[in-house]
């Protein structure tokens, strides 16, 4: 809504306002939309519709960009030597795992309501405005902090790679700021704006940049894999270098393999920006399926095959946890050393595809919140000429860039995944909530009870693994909670009917492959670090705080005369959607 709007049209106007704040947040904070809205009136307030360019292996190619960055490189020394020992191939591979069934929940979303807002969209549609605004204005602050924190990354990595000190030689220092603020990085800045100009130009355009820049970067790390294969030994795998360390190849036990995949879990972040590209695909019926699960799957492959080179290279007790690959080959006596220089080249090919795909997904993010009213309407606007949302993309591409040139690496860091995950459990859980809620036709309260029950012993179960001395008590518990859990499904599955079912692509094994992902995802949480927390708390107060005192007005001007709150026609129009969805689609 445009500030000249009715509530902002004054200082009276916006008092009064404020005095209506109770009826306004009743009427609005819980109102949802529908897939037919999404699709048809909301996503007209942009304009110029997004043009449909995009097909499978392009949706796989910026999957592999988004994931596969340079993180890789770096939180599989601490997996293994802290955590899982050389039994941190099968931790990749269960946070693989992890993330395809969370891929799935998007998958659902993403080919019945091909648009661009992504999990904001989804969770927009199930539990209404607010929740939505507050997850989706946490994602998007967490992609700003981490492509500012990338970016900052690519100038180390860019030093690594021509042997020079970035910190020395490529940032400026300004004394009279505070430590860690106080390192200019002009380069990350010219990265971030290079960028914010090519994803503005032509989406097609930044598809074949990213095939481009993710070739090379497989091509590096496919070399990395080979050079460890090759100068590795696989009695690393079994053995320690000090034989009062443990030994075998599960050195930590089952527990330290979970532990693990919680840590190399955050490098799977990057293919729910996949999903804000369901409104720029041919087919979104078949490639969006193909292309979000495929670069999933591929990821995984690639993680593990690198996890298992690295382990053969040294003993899991010798591996360094912050540069596992690059001090691996240095430590070899056959003269590698230029092999880290390698290293340093492929993550910096992996963190410009990271960044471009994480900045296509944040502007159209905040291209869809601005479809919904919630913040002004002028970052909904997409270019007539480009197809591109324009707006929010040099706004966004600005503001990364400004955090980029002054904040340090690990002040960001501290700042970053516990939303991203927050929006994963988001997303599993209105996979559920849609399949056995239709207003109108059954009620809300069974399912919303399992969901609150089933959450809540998971929530135990983690803090038990997490906090509990281990044990035999610490284990009966655990086992109750499972038994719990598990009782609770199927209690739901027998009890509970499915309202609707998916016309085109669905979550298969509903609710048992939601209620999965949503307990990982609760696991993973529990291994998040207490400053995250304390940063997800403070940006969610000033999130409420912006809904209560701009978006809930804004967004009840904007809401016309007659409009629906999801009331008694949705039925007809889920279906007048799926007759216009496939319309779309044949056409």
């Amino acid at each position: 809504m445009d500030l000249n709007g009715s509530s902002f049209s004054s200082l009276k106007s916006y008092i009064v306002a404020l005095s209506d704040l109770p009826r306004r947040l009743s009427r609005r904070a819980g109102c949802v939309s529908t897939t037919f809205e999404e699709t048809g009136q909301i996503r007209s307030r942009s304009g110029t519709d997004m043009r449909r360019n995009l097909r499978w292996y392009d949706l796989i190619c910026f999957g592999i960009g988004g994931m596969v960055g340079a993180g890789v490189f770096v939180t599989s020394g601490t997996a293994s030597h802290d955590k899982a020992g050389p039994a941190v191939i099968l931790s990749y591979a269960i946070a693989g795992l992890c993330a395809l069934l969370s891929a799935f929940c998007y998958t659902e979303f993403a080919v019945h309501m091909p648009v661009a807002g992504g999990a904001f969209s989804y969770i927009r549609v199930t539990f209404g405005e607010f929740t939505a605004f507050l997850v989706g204005a946490n994602l998007v602050i967490d992609y700003v902090l981490s492509n500012a924190a990338a970016a900052r990354s690519f100038t180390t990595y860019l030093g690594t790679a021509i042997g020079v000190s970035a910190e020395a030689k490529w940032r400026i220092t300004v004394s009279f700021l505070p430590n860690g603020f106080n390192q200019l990085d002009i380069i990350a800045v010219l990265i971030i704006l290079i960028l914010t100009l090519i994803i503005c130009y032509s989406t097609r355009e930044s598809s074949v940049l990213n095939m481009i820049l993710t070739g090379v970067h497989i091509l590096f790390i496919l070399f990395v894999i080979i050079m460890g294969f090759w100068k590795g030994d696989t009695k690393n795998l079994t053995n320690s270098s000090n034989p009062s360390h443990p030994g075998g190849f599960f050195p930590f036990g089952a527990s330290g393999v979970f532990n693990g995949a919680a840590l190399v879990y955050v490098s799977y972040i990057g293919y729910d920006a996949v999903s804000t590209l369901a409104e720029e695909v041919k087919n979104p019926i078949t490639d969006i399926p193909i292309g979000v699960s495929g670069s999933v799957i591929l990821v995984t492959i690639l993680y593990c095959l690198m996890a298992a080179s690295m382990s053969m290279l040294l003993p899991y007790d010798l591996i360094n946890p912050e540069s596992p690959f690059t001090r691996a080959f240095d430590e070899k006596p056959d003269g590698l050393n230029w092999v880290s220089n390698v290293i340093g080249a492929g993550a910096s090919f992996g963190i410009l595809t990271s960044l471009l795909v994480a900045m296509l997904g944040q502007a159209r993010y905040i291209c869809v919140i601005g479809r919904s009213g919630v913040v002004p309407t002028w970052f909904a606007k997409v270019h007539s000429k480009t197809s591109t949302p324009v707006n929010a993309s040099v706004f966004l591409g600005i503001f990364t860039a400004a955090i980029a040139l002054f904040t340090e690496l690990n002040v960001l860091l501290n700042l970053v995944s516990i939303g991203t995950l927050f929006v994963f459990l988001m997303v599993s859980n209105a996979v559920i909530y849609r399949r056995y809620v239709s207003v109108g036709t059954t009620s809300r309260w069974p399912t919303l009870s399992f969901l609150l029950s089933f959450s809540f012993t998971c929530i135990i179960f983690t803090l038990l693994w997490w906090l509990g001395p281990p044990g035999k008590p610490k284990g009966y518990m655990l086992g109750s909670c499972s038994i719990i859990a598990v009782g609770l499904v199927k209690l739901f599955n027998h009890m509970v009917p499915q309202a609707r079912k998916p016309d085109f692509w669905g979550v298969p094994l509903v609710p048992w492959i939601p209620c999965v992902s949503i307990f990982l995802n609760i696991f993973l949480l529990g291994n998040i670090d207490a400053p995250s927390y304390v940063r997800f708390g403070f940006f969610s107060v000033v999130i409420v705080l912006v809904y209560v005192l701009y978006s809930v007005h804004s967004s009840y001007d904007g809401e016309e005369e007659g409009s629906l709150c999801q009331k008694n026609v949705e039925m007809v129009k889920e279906s007048i959607d799926i007759e216009v969805l496939t319309l779309k689609v044949q056409s």
